[in-house]
This record gives C-alpha cells, structure tokens and sequence, in this order.
C-alpha cells in the first residue's frame, strides 16, 4: 500500500484562488502519479524469458496456463475472468473453458470446462463479451449466456441467437462465426465460402482441379463470402432474417468493431494452392508468398471481390483471379472492387484482432490495431510463415508498416511442416487492467503481456532493436526467389494433386479397383527405391505388370509435361505416405535427376 499523503499542516485561510488552483492541481498531479506507479507494483512478476516470448523492450510476459487443450479465441471478463474456446465439443464436457486467478499471481488456478453445446465440424472459433453476455461461436450456431456478477461458469440459460440452417455447414470450408457488435444492438456474422477459389463445388469440390474455372456469376456470393448483420439480443433467428453487409470476402475468422473510427474490421484468409492448379501461371515461389491476407475495413455495400479478384501486395493492388481470366498482371474487373487497409504476406492465416484500449501500454498502441497470425501450410517449397503477433499503426484509416510485437511462438528457426512449430498463435484479448493476453491452438497456452517499463521513454530504439532480433526469421521475410528454396515436396500439395489425377483408377483409398489398376497401399513399386515410382508418373506404364503377387494389365498415361518437378516429389511423397505406406519422401531434385535420366 501507498502512504497516504498527509497535508494536515497547511492553513489555507490566506492564499488567493490562484494559489488553491495551484495546490489542488499539484496534489492532483501527485495523486494520480501514485496511482498509475501503484497499478505497475501490483502487476504480477513475469516468467523467466517471459515465457518464451520475444517483445519489445520494455515489455514482458507470464504464463496464464500452459495447456488448456486446443483453443481457439479467448474473451477476458471485468473481473479478469478468462474464457477460450475449445476447437471442438464432442464429448459433452462442454467447448469452453473458464479460468480464474484465485491468488492474484497472473496464473490459472481455477479452470473449468463448460457448455451444454455440442459441435459440428472443426473450424469452431468465437467467444467474446458484449453488454454483459458471454457469446459463443460454435460452426453451426451463435449462442449467449448472461454473466452473473461473481460466477465463472454462467448459470444462466443459454439462448440460441443464430442457427446456420445450410444442410453442409459442417463440411463446408470457412464456416467460422465470430461476433462482432456495433454498439447499436446489431450484431455481424461472417458466412463464409465454402470453396477455395469459386470452382464448381459439386463437381470438383472444394479445393477445384488444375486449370480450372471458376463459376462466373458465382453462386457462393449469394449466401456466402460475406458479412451478414443482425439484432444482437434476438433469439432464433436464421441467415434469412439478417441483412447483408457486405461480399467477396473468402474466409474470415478475426473480426471486430473498431473504437478508432467506429467502424467494422476484418482479418480475410487468401486463395490458395496457385502453383498447384495453375502451374503454367504461377511459380511456387509466388504461390508462397501470394495472394495477399488482408486487414480491411467494411462498410456497408462493400465488395472485396472473391472469387473473381485477389489483392497482390507486391504490386499494392487488386488482380483477376487465374480461375476468371487472370494470369498474375491482369486487372480488367478487379480495378472496381475494393482495397484493403493492407495486405500481409500470404497464407500467414490471420486469425484475430484487436484494437488496444487500454492505459498500460504505450500511447502508439492505442493508434493501431493487433493481428495474431496461426501460420501458413501451403508454401513449400519455401518456409512455412507467420506465427507471429504483429500490429498495424493506423491512423484515420490508414496503415503504416506492420511491425512484430510478438515472436517466439514457432520455437525453431526454420518451418518446414506446419507441424514443426511449436505453438502457432490463434486469440487476442485485453484485460481490465490493459494487459494484453495471447492464445495459441497447439496445446491451449496463454500468455497475458504487460508493460512495465517507462512509457516516455518507449519509441523508436525498442522497435529498431525488435526488427533486429526478428526480421531475418525464415517464417517473418519475404523468402528470396531460388535461394531461399527447401527442395521439399508438399503433402498437401500431394494430396490435392493425387486426388485430380490418380485417384478416379487407384481410388482416393490407395487400393485400385481390383481390376486393371494395381494398388498403391503396401505396393513394393511404391514402398522401394524413387526411380519407379517416378518414372512411372512421368512416363506412364502400358502393358501387364505385377503388384502384391497379382498381375494389372490397365493403362497408365503420362505426365511429364503435365507436371513439374515439385508436383511429381509431391505426389510420389504422398503416396509413400498414406494408407499405412511409410517411406521417405520425395525431393524435387530426386525427380529432376530421374527425369533427366527416364524421359526421351
């Protein structure tokens, strides 16, 4: 505890008004300078190397919890009470979870999990606090119980605001729902697309076939890739009953209503796979580092354009998508969609934001915007990106140079796999007291990071030496062309491209028809040495051959000039990999070799 100041000496009977104003202004001054150095004291020790976490200076960090299980968004109440939400709810134990710090150290002591829900699917994200309510998102529905003062599990009723009646909801791509409100009793759901880039869903699924195009008008923006608006305190209603807000918006899975020009913001996840499917196009270094996610903002009427355009944020503008004419310069329609606030590298997978309100921090961060980005999965033959917390000077709108304010997560150097990181950062939330807390969705740990530096002395010194220490990760800068390349091929990559052109005779099972095409799964031309498996893509096979002690006699055609080098290491490292086949994988120089040597 301060001591109190005492002024009981002072006799005030002959000082003029000026004076008074000049004292009361004095004790003002130290009064509240008292208040804020008692609010740094009672900020709980933070962990050594701050949990791991790289921050600026000044900054630091303790461990709430280390494993929650496998959190999506987190929501801090008035009284600090934590809540996350769980992937999933399938084995009704409930799919949130509330914690408690019952001895004021800054850790979880009490931790409970909730929820008479279950789940569909496994995208579910969203658990935010508004005029008293806990909302939780699961994929199919949007719920609220009413916070009663002192609880930590709400007693409450949960009521039912929105349902997603769509009969494929839970197998539909992008079906996240986070809330965001207005302030005005409106509540805004994203719908997202249920394809990647606008083919036909029906016929190609989600992910559509090499040089494929897309649908043209696209039927997925009549109920999806888009920003629906409705009554926040209305139980019951369907998408039919909201208003839509806003289209051409892919995937969104961070949103929120912005204190800084009272306005709706969006963290939107990019097209994928633009090597994969369109090969004589794009590169795979460009499908590494395009197309762009983006931080916009959305009025009313807007239209970012999905599936028709992309924001390309090496040449700072909207493009043709390749699956509607586009080849990576082409404008043509684009030009009359709109612009984000700004674009971040590709697949970095924005998943929240936040604008910082409180008084902890350094002014700067109360003129700018948090985005926690999960990490790519899609950029071999390069290093996966992202898992990082960045922010985003802005000012009336406008974005300056994205800066790291949180690093750390990934835990190695080089991310080749996805699953190579250790943690990969998923929720932001501010607490009551301006502590910043960070989720991540590996293993359900939380970080909550103070400030306990001296606020007027933050600026430029701590943010060039935060640059330093992270500008050179192989996850945060733009990879060089050529160089920077891991000579890996890609199992998802693998996959999608064994579904288009292997999978209609060797079936998606790897076990043939027991006919005319042998099977995959446990086959010693697949399991031994590269060269026949890949000869075999290249080249085709025609004539009998024998697997597993049965003779085939089907036909194979080839692909040498279908597919290039690290869509063949692609393919031949996902078969060695699936159904039970365990066998090393493939590079892209191996291929090039036995290309050289197979191929006439």
């Amino acid at each position: 505890m301060p001591r109190p100041l005492r002024l009981t000496q002072f006799t005030y009977s002959n000082l003029g008004a000026s004076q008074l104003l000049q004292i009361y202004s004095l004790l003002f001054v130290m009064l509240f300078g008292v208040s804020c150095e008692n609010n740094q004291e009672q900020l709980p020790p933070s962990d050594a190397a701050n949990g791991g976490l790289i921050l600026p200076g000044g900054f630091e960090a303790l461990v709430v919890i280390d494993s929650a299980g496998p959190t999506r968004h987190i929501a801090v109440n008035d009284n600090g009470d934590i809540y996350a939400k769980l992937r999933f709810s399938r084995d009704k134990q409930g799919g949130t979870i509330g914690m408690r710090d019952l001895n004021g150290d800054g850790k979880a002591d009490s931790i409970v999990r909730f929820g008479d829900y279950e789940d569909v699917g496994g995208s579910a994200v969203g658990v935010t606090i508004h005029n008293g309510y806990l909302y939780t998102s699961t994929v199919r529905q949007v719920l609220r119980n009413k916070l009663n003062p002192g609880e930590l599990v709400p007693s409450s009723r949960t009521e039912v605001i929105l349902t997603d009646t769509h009969p494929n909801v839970a197998r539909n791509w992008h079906t996240t729902k986070p809330a965001a409100f207005d302030g005005k009793g409106n509540m805004y759901i994203p719908f997202g697309s249920p394809s990647d880039a606008g083919q036909d869903i029906e016929i190609y699924g989600p992910t559509g076939i090499p040089g494929g195009k897309g649908l043209d008008p696209s039927p997925e923006r009549e109920m999806n890739a888009g920003i629906w608006r409705f009554d926040a305190n209305k139980e019951g209603q369907v998408q039919a009953d909201g208003t839509k807000f806003a289209t051409g918006l892919r995937s969104i899975v961070g949103m929120t209503w912005s204190p800084l020009d009272d306005q709706l913001y969006a963290v939107v996840n990019g097209i994928d796979n633009f090597h994969t499917l369109y090969p004589d196009l794009y590169s795979s270094w460009q499908a590494a580092v395009l197309p762009s996610e983006t931080l916009v903002r959305v009025s009313e009427g807007a239209d970012f354009g999905w599936p028709y355009a992309y924001y390309d944020q090496l040449q700072g503008k909207n493009v043709l998508a390749p699956a509607y004419g586009g080849d990576g310069a082409i404008v043509g329609r684009a030009a009359n969609f709109d612009n984000p606030v700004i674009g971040f590298p590709g697949h970095w997978a924005p998943m929240e934001l936040l604008f910082y309100r409180g008084n902890q921090f350094p002014e700067r961060y109360k003129q700018g915007v948090f985005v926690a980005f999960h990490g790519s999965t899609d950029r071999s033959p390069y290093p996966q990106a992202g898992y990082i917390v960045c922010f985003v000077p802005l000012i009336d709108g406008v974005a300056g140079d994205w800066e790291v304010f949180a690093d750390g997560f990934a835990g190695v150097d080089t991310v080749e796999n996805t699953g190579d990181a250790r943690y990969r950062p998923m929720g932001l939330a501010e607490g009551p007291d301006g502590s910043l807390y960070l989720s991540e969705s590996n293993k359900g740990k939380i970080w909550r990071v103070m400030y306990k530096g001296n606020k007027k002395e933050f600026g430029q010194q701590q943010l060039e030496e935060m640059k330093r220490l992270t500008a050179h990760k192989t996850y945060i800068k733009t990879p060089v062309e050529g160089v920077d390349n891991l000579d890996k091929g890609s199992l998802l990559e693998g996959g999608i491209l064994y579904n288009t052109y292997c999978a209609t005779c060797h079936q998606r099972n790897g076990e043939g028809d027991n006919n005319r095409f042998p099977p995959l799964a446990g086959s010693e031309r697949v399991l031994g040495e590269s060269e026949p498996l890949v000869a075999a893509i290249l080249n085709g096979i025609q004539g009998e051959i024998t697997v597993k002690g049965k003779t085939y006699n089907g036909y194979m055609p080839p692909h040498a000039n279908i597919l290039d080098d690290h869509a063949v290491a692609s393919i031949s490292s996902y078969i060695r990999n699936r159904w039970g086949n365990k066998a090393s994988p493939i590079s892209p120089s191996e291929v090039s070799t036995i290309r050289a040597k197979v191929v006439k």
